[in-house]
């Protein structure tokens, strides 16, 4: 079994908590908001050390930021 973060619910809850990119940015260590967007869209990927932050600051499980991959098989 493969998981992956899931950027989706990372995003969601950002929101439904109402914390901006910059805000987020400048906890994480990040230099702005513009970095932070890059790694919630996926071109970079979180650390090990950025996801118990965003748990807390979301209230939520390190567990909930993880699905299950499954890749397509072509038949």
């Amino acid at each position: 079994m493969e998981y992956h973060i899931d950027l989706a619910y990372i995003k969601e809850r950002r929101q439904e908590m109402a914390y901006s990119q910059e805000y987020l940015a400048r906890l994480l260590g990040f230099k702005n908001a513009c970095n932070y967007f890059k790694y919630e869209n996926g071109t970079y990927m979180f650390k090990a050390v950025h996801l118990p932050i965003l748990a807390s600051l979301f209230k939520c499980e390190l567990s909930d930021f993880f699905i299950e991959y499954r890749e397509k098989i072509n038949t």
